[in-house]
C-alpha cells in the first residue's frame, strides 16, 4: 500500500497543481473578456464532455485518428523490426541503410504531409504514412542497438556448439534485445498518435479526426472543445504508452530477474 501511494499520490499532487494554476490564470490573472481563451476546467468538463453531442463528436474524431494511429504502428513495427534485423545480420548492410535511416528521421515530416496528399490522396492512406514515418526510427535504432548489445561471451557459447544463423538469432540475439526493442516501442507508440494528429491535422478532408478538430475550433472561438480535444489526444497517447509499457514488463520480466545479483547467503546461525 505504501508503494502504491508513493507511486500515485506525487503525479497526484502534481496533477492538482496544475488544475489550481489553472483556474486562478482562467478566473483571476485573465481579464473578463478575454477569458474565452482560456476557459476554466469546469467549462471545458461542462461542454466539451458533459455535453452528448460535443462528447460523441469528440469521441468519433478521437476514434478514426486512433484507428490511424494503431495501424502506423503496426506497419512501423514490422517494418522496423525487418530493418533492424536485416542490418545486424551483415556490417555492410548496417552502413548501407542506416544512414538513410537516420535521414529520414532528421527530414521535417511537415515538409513532407504537402507531398504525400498530391502522390497518395488525402485521405487514410497518407495519415497513415505520415505515422509511419515519425513511428519507424525509434524502432530501428533500438532494435539494432539491443541485437548489437549481446554479450560476446554468449556469441562464443553459440559459436562452440556450431549454432547457424537462424538459431543464434532468433534464441540469442532477440530474447536479449528485447528490453531495448521495447523501449523503442514505447518511444514509438507516443510518436504513431503525434503522426495521426498531425496528419488530421494538414489532410482537411474526409472524416474528421481529432487532428482536424483541433485545428477547427480555434476558428470557430470554440476554445473549451479546443481543450477538451487536446486533453482526449493526451489521454490516448497516454494510454498507449502505458499499454506497452505493461507489456514491456509483462515480456522482459525474466530479464530483468536474471541480472539482478543474488543475495549473499546468511550464516548458518541465523
Amino acid at each position: 500500500m505504501k508503494s502504491r501511494l508513493a507511486a500515485i499520490l506525487p503525479p497526484l499532487a502534481v496533477l492538482t497543481a496544475a488544475i489550481g494554476i489553472w483556474y486562478l490564470a482562467s478566473n483571476v490573472l485573465i481579464s473578463e473578456d478575454r477569458r474565452f481563451l482560456l476557459p476554466s476546467p469546469d467549462a471545458v468538463v461542462q461542454i466539451a464532455f458533459l455535453d452528448p453531442a460535443n462528447l460523441s463528436e469528440l469521441l468519433a474524431g478521437l476514434a478514426l485518428s486512433a484507428q490511424v494511429a494503431m495501424v502506423g504502428l503496426g506497419l512501423a513495427i514490422v517494418i522496423g523490426l525487418a530493418l533492424a534485423i536485416l542490418m545486424s545480420q551483415a556490417r555492410w548492410l548496417e552502413r548501407s541503410l542506416f544512414p538513410y535511416a537516420v535521414v529520414l528521421q532528421t527530414i521535417p515530416i511537415l515538409a513532407l504531409v504537402p507531398l504525400f496528399g498530391y502522390w497518395f490522396g488525402f485521405g487514410f492512406e497518407s495519415r497513415v504514412l505520415t505515422c509511419v514515418l515519425i513511428a519507424l526510427f525509434p524502432i530501428v535504432a533500438n532494435t539494432l542497438f539491443g541485437l548489437r548489445s549481446v554479450d560476446r561471451s554468449l556469441h562464443d557459447l553459440f559459436t562452440l556448439h556450431s549454432a547457424g544463423r537462424l538459431t543464434r538469432l532468433f534464441k540469442l540475439q532477440l530474447p536479449a534485445a528485447l528490453p531495448a526493442i521495447f523501449t523503442g516501442l514505447r518511444i514509438s507508440a507516443g510518436a504513431s498518435v503525434i503522426g495521426a494528429i498531425v496528419g488530421d491535422f494538414f489532410f482537411q478532408q474526409g472524416p474528421s479526426g481529432i487532428g482536424q478538430l483541433i485545428y477547427v475550433y480555434p476558428r470557430r472561438l470554440e476554445s473549451e472543445m479546443l481543450f477538451g480535444a487536446v486533453i482526449l489526444a493526451s489521454l490516448f497517447g497516454l494510454a498507449v504508452f502505458w499499454l506497452f509499457g505493461v507489456l514491456s514488463r509483462r515480456v522482459t520480466a525474466w530479464h530483468e530477474s536474471q541480472q539482478r545479483p543474488e543475495s549473499p547467503p546468511l550464516p548458518a546461525n541465523v
